[in-house]
């Protein structure tokens, strides 16, 4: 699959997501997203009504991760961070499951989260994208959390914090949207470096893609 760096980069959460990320970190991921024009920009929920701000007048969303990167916070706070961002100007959350009980097969307490954010998220005409951490499940485990992700009305199911031991990979994706069908969007995120990447996962099924070598990437893209 081959792509115009312009329709690839409306594929891109242009992220930043550091720690470390300072005040002039998160403009200069602004302004990068503004000069490529990408889909959106993901941070931290700190950062999103500077973030908000900075990209009136544009297309470009304002994502934000909330129980990130961990997931293991109570449900309560999850909805709160998520609804705090939200009145601070981000238009999507990517939140992360509870891992834990997950693996546990305790799916009550996973949907329960899930939908107890979606809940407050599509109140306000908002999306959800929701972290599995692929890297840390089995397979049967990846396909029960997409098969929960549905069930609890999220808009996309995401492959990765990009924070674990590995990020996203064309056998997930492609696992991922056997699963999904048309029923949820994918986002697949971590460890995207290089255009190949990008238009495999694309290929894949990916319908978004959590970068922070967005330019590098779509700068490849133009060359060719």
């Amino acid at each position: 699959m081959k792509l115009s760096w312009q329709d690839l980069a409306q594929y891109m959460d242009h992220t930043m997501l550091q720690a470390s990320a300072t005040k002039n970190d998160i403009l200069k991921t602004v302004s990068e997203a503004k000069k490529y024009n990408t889909a959106s920009v993901c941070v931290n929920s700190y950062w999103a009504s500077l973030v908000h701000e900075k990209l009136k007048g544009t297309d470009i969303k304002t994502v934000c991760v909330v129980g990130f990167p961990l997931g293991a916070m109570s449900t309560a706070a999850k909805v709160y961070e998520a609804k705090k961002a939200i009145i601070d100007g981000a238009d999507e959350i990517d939140m992360v499951i509870n891992i834990g009980e997950l693996r546990e097969e305790n799916e009550n307490a996973v949907l329960r989260d899930i939908n107890a954010v979606a809940e407050e998220v599509h109140k306000k005409n908002s999306l959800l994208k929701v972290i599995i951490e692929n890297a840390l499940l089995t397979t049967s485990e990846k396909k029960n959390a997409v098969e929960l992700t549905i069930k609890g009305h999220a808009d996309f199911v995401k492959t990765s914090t990009g924070f674990s031991t590995s990020g996203a990979t064309v056998e997930d994706v492609k696992l991922m949207k056997n699963i999904a069908g048309n029923k949820i969007k994918i986002k697949a995120a971590g460890g995207i470096h290089t255009l190949k990447a990008a238009e495999d996962l694309i290929q894949a099924g990916a319908n978004r893609l959590g970068v922070s070598g967005t330019v590098n990437i779509l700068e490849e893209a133009k060359k060719r």
